[in-house]
């Protein structure tokens, strides 16, 4: 199909595009790579009368190190995420999760920062930004201000960013020492999005213990989220099959789980802890410094 008519714009810098924002309102829409907005402009699902393209913004794309974190900037796209040494090297769970997106034209197309404001609940990136307890900075007519991950996503494509607001980056901790991390996903066939998707990092002691876990979870309900409680029973102690399994029983909870064509409510929630136990056996297998 063809999107209704639309006019386009290519702001310089962050400040022109906010004053775009505020001065078109709910008429335009803010255009990164394009794979989120642009189907649904097709199907006319949504009719902005003014596209802002970033791509034009000096500063919003790029990964690099700095103040003891990770920092990527938000045009940065999944096949920049998925091939970047420096991630591999200090934050393996990003670049696996940014390598289960789609296919190689949409890697190369589909930016981290257009991913996590649509807040599709069955996204991949999400799981992995909530289960490292990244922070996102936003740009808007009032200035910068920072969002833990945890705070960004709302509900089904609703996410905390006011309307005259650009996310700019996002930032991750590094993860260093004896760290694994892995990311699974049983996927939609057609899409490639996440039915279930379980992201985990975590860090072992010398005596094997978890010092620290991560677990973020997308798919399972109305938005993706960080599975504390199967955290909390973990964190501490040594990760033998019945303590894995007791603790991924914990996954759903709290959660309202979907029912769509893709799945039942049921089995997403079969789904969610079986992936929990897989993705955390895989983390393990994967910790460094053994």
């Amino acid at each position: 199909m063809i999107p209704a008519p639309f006019d386009y714009l290519v702001p310089q810098s962050l400040d022109e595009a906010v004053a775009a924002l505020a001065a078109h309102g709910e008429e335009a829409k803010l255009l990164a790579g394009g794979h989120s907005l642009l189907p649904l402009m097709k199907l006319r699902l949504a009719r902005p009368k003014l596209l802002i393209d970033l791509g034009r913004i000096p500063g919003l794309s790029g990964i690099r190190e700095e103040d003891g974190k990770l920092v990527i900037g938000a045009l940065t796209t999944h096949y920049e995420i998925e091939s970047s040494a420096l991630l591999r090297q200090k934050c393996a769970l990003l670049s696996a999760a940014a390598g289960e997106i789609g296919d190689l034209q949409v890697r190369h197309r589909g930016t981290i920062g257009g991913s996590l404001a649509h807040g599709d609940p069955a996204a991949d990136l999400p799981a992995a930004v909530l289960a490292l307890g990244g922070e996102l900075r936003v740009w808007g007519a009032e200035g910068e201000r920072s969002l833990p991950a945890g705070d960004f996503f709302l509900g089904p494509l609703s996410t905390a960013l006011r309307p005259t607001e650009v996310l700019t980056e996002i930032r991750v901790p590094l993860l260093l020492g004896k760290c694994g991390a892995a990311y699974l996903k049983a996927r939609q066939k057609a899409s490639g999005f996440a039915i279930v998707g379980v992201a985990v990092w975590l860090r072992m002691s010398e005596d094997r213990l978890v010092e620290d876990i991560g677990i973020g979870v997308t798919g399972l309900g109305t938005k993706p989220f960080r599975a504390v409680r199967v955290e909390e029973l973990l964190k501490g102690r040594k990760l033998e099959p019945a303590l894995v399994e007791e603790a991924a029983s914990r996954v759903s909870q709290g959660a309202d789980p979907l029912e769509d064509l893709h799945a039942s409510a049921e089995f997403r929630v079969h789904l969610a802890r079986l992936y929990t136990i897989k993705a955390i056996e895989q983390a393990v297998k994967k910790v460094g410094g053994k």
